[in-house]
């Protein structure tokens, strides 16, 4: 039977209908109880695996690290090496989230080595290799932790922890634990071995820690760490930053095992937010504390969108296909790929020496073969480009340089920072944000002085803002954290509605006549949306939802269940608009005793208070557990 026809999926070739007494549900289940959530105390009592080590792999859009953390030592999280490679005035202990591939469509590199022998290739080889970046992507193993371990040990004595926006769906949150599989990470067998991470809340968790040393806090009149407001802006910051620079030659933080000094200021209740402004989108949470444990719980679902620091490089090539014409850079970086990357290397590093105040301009040196090819390309210099063009605020250097004025580069900044601040006004106007305290912000984007001045202008007079000194590996370190203690949120609200479709009895006045369908003399109502959560609903961890389904034959081994979610909260049937088929749920009952009665019940539990969306089933005449798989990649 077809979902139009009244069912949720075809769970089977073929189909019949018992007749429960209230609902019937996909064809080959027959769902026995009420919709409910029930507190799973034996999940949260559960004794958790040992492992020797917790390691956070931090997949950055624009670049990529790891730390971790021995569980014997976890105050302690060492930060990954140096990489080979780097630019001037940029510190490396993350890599451009580059790849490598050679013609034969081989991995060859990734990361600085990447770019730089792909920098290095004759631009008529380079044609022929695949380079990749800003994209995120799996990091291999390396022999890093037996060094500091002194000793080998099993990857099954590794936690693995992977970021990932908290936007992102399941389906970008399965592909990504797949892709670790794949790496060899963990295996489907022990799934518990890694776990997903969202960004801002690792970022939190991290925050949480801090203390008043290891923090700028932009909405203070006092001097914090030496610092006063006005320097912390600009060249301050970059004080700051070399302060933390030297300090890590270790390569290790400590993280104080007591609630950091911040916390000391928050009573029980209290309110912050947290924006993690990286390189390809920004995400917001707002987290409540919990004391005296220091546990958080989630006020508003993760809210946020594309509004990284890769908007400033598309603003930038919008003002150069202003200047010397689109058609020319697309062929531009057709023809010459390899320049096109050293070109944004350039303005990536002035990109970073942009500041409210800054008056004296910024040089971006651009490639020979840029100036060569757009004489070839156009019969005129690149220097009569500008003087013929209508942007007067760029100018030609005769050392081979684009001269941009202060107020040239703040202008690609103020499209991006507008919509995260326009985003971030949407998000205080929530009755669930009110009363905020503190506004932290992270992520590389955060290191920028235009960003936070836009921030601290437009929220200062309602929270603190604030921003640690290491902002760029403040997602990493928090990772580590949540992977030593996963059950610190306590709470969480559902980013979606989910639910199943089933047929209901169908009651006149009630249901819509074109949902009536009469099977066996019953009267049926088909697409109802069975709700299991709703958006924006607070879950507990360790709560499931439960539910009880019968095979539609004695003889029928396998379930499965399409599960369906919306925007919505108020959603009555599986047609409406905006209603997806997101994934399923797969009951495998094989290897199961069969010698049960026809009312065979198998009671499934899913829960949604994790980065994950889980599930567990069980066979309640035998009380043996159920294979269960959930599919979100497909849909």
């Amino acid at each position: 039977m077809s979902e139009s026809e009244g069912g949720a999926a075809d769970a089977v070739s073929t189909s019949t209908y018992s007749s429960p007494a209230k609902s019937l549900g996909d064809p080959g289940i027959t769902p026995l109880s009420p919709s409910h959530i029930v507190k799973d105390s034996d999940a949260e009592d559960a004794v958790e695996q040992l492992f020797l080590v917790v390691v956070a792999i931090d997949f950055g859009t624009t670049s990529s690290g790891y730390a971790y953390s021995f569980t014997k030592e976890p105050e302690c999280i060492h930060v990954m090496r140096r990489w080979e490679g780097g630019d001037p005035g940029v510190s490396n202990q993350k890599t451009p989230t580059t790849i490598l591939l050679t013609p034969e469509r081989k991995f060859h590199s990734f990361g600085y080595a990447a770019r730089d022998f792909y920098h290095d290739l004759d631009p008529n080889e380079s044609k022929h290799w695949l380079y990749f970046e800003k994209f995120k992507m799996k990091l291999h193993t390396t022999g890093e932790l037996s060094d500091q371990a002194g000793s080998d040990f099993e990857n099954t004595e590794v936690r693995w922890v992977i970021t990932v926006p908290a936007i992102w769906k399941q389906p970008a949150k399965q592909f990504m634990r797949q892709a670790a599989y794949k790496a060899g990470m963990a295996t489907p067998e022990n799934p518990e071995q890694l776990i997903i991470a969202l960004e801002p809340e690792a970022a939190s968790i991290y925050c949480r820690k801090l203390r008043l040393h290891q923090m700028i806090d932009l909405s203070s009149r006092a001097p914090v760490n030496g610092y006063s407001p006005s320097d912390t802006i600009g060249t301050g910051f970059t004080q700051a930053k070399e302060h933390v620079r030297r300090n890590r030659q270790s390569r290790t933080f400590l993280v104080e095992n007591v609630i950091g000094e911040i916390w000391s200021e928050l009573e029980e209740g209290d309110r912050y937010i947290v924006v993690d402004s990286g390189g390809g989108t920004v995400d917001m949470t707002v987290h409540q504390i919990r004391l005296p444990e220091g546990h958080l719980k989630e006020l508003y679902k993760a809210t946020g969108g594309p509004y990284g620091s890769l908007g400033v490089d598309y603003e930038f090539e919008k003002l150069l296909c202003k200047i010397f014409g689109e058609d020319f850079i697309e062929q531009f970086k057709i023809k010459r790929p390899a320049a096109w990357v050293d070109l944004m290397i350039a303005f990536e590093s002035r990109k970073r020496a942009a500041a409210p105040d800054r008056t004296n301009p910024l040089n971006i040196t651009l490639p020979f073969s840029f100036i060569d090819y757009y004489k070839k390309f156009r019969g005129h210099s690149v220097e009569h480009a500008l003087r013929k063009s209508n942007v007067d605020f760029v100018k030609w250097s005769s050392q081979g340089m684009l001269r941009m004025s202060p107020d040239a580069m703040n202008a690609l900044f103020k499209p991006t920072i507008d919509q995260i601040v326009q985003h971030l006004s949407d998000v205080f106007e929530k009755p669930e944000v009110t009363n905020v305290k503190f506004l932290f912000l992270v992520g590389g984007f955060a290191e920028s002085p235009l960003l936070q001045q836009a921030v601290q202008g437009a929220f200062g007079s309602r929270c603190r803002v604030i921003i640690p000194q290491d902002v760029g590996l403040t997602i990493l370190k928090g990772a580590v954290l949540f992977g030593l203690d996963p059950a610190v949120i306590k709470v969480r609200r559902s980013p979606l509605t989910y639910g199943v479709g089933v047929l209901n009895r169908f009651v006149e006045g009630k249901h819509p006549p074109e949902k009536l369908l009469v099977k066996d003399g019953t009267r049926w109502c088909t697409d109802v949306f069975d709700k299991f959560i709703s958006a924006d609903q607070s879950v507990a961890l360790g709560e499931t939802v439960t539910r009880s389904y019968t095979p539609a034959k004695p003889s029928q081994l396998v379930i499965v269940i399409n599960i369906y979610s919306s925007e919505q909260d108020n959603v009555s049937f599986i047609t409406e608009s905006g209603v997806k088929k997101c994934g399923t749920l797969r009951l495998d009952l094989t290897g199961t005793d069969a010698s049960v009665p026809n009312r065979r019940e198998i009671k499934t539990l899913m829960q949604f208070g994790d980065t994950e969306i889980k599930a567990m089933a069980i066979d309640v005449a035998t009380s043996k557990s159920v294979k269960v798989g959930i599919d979100f990649l497909n849909y």
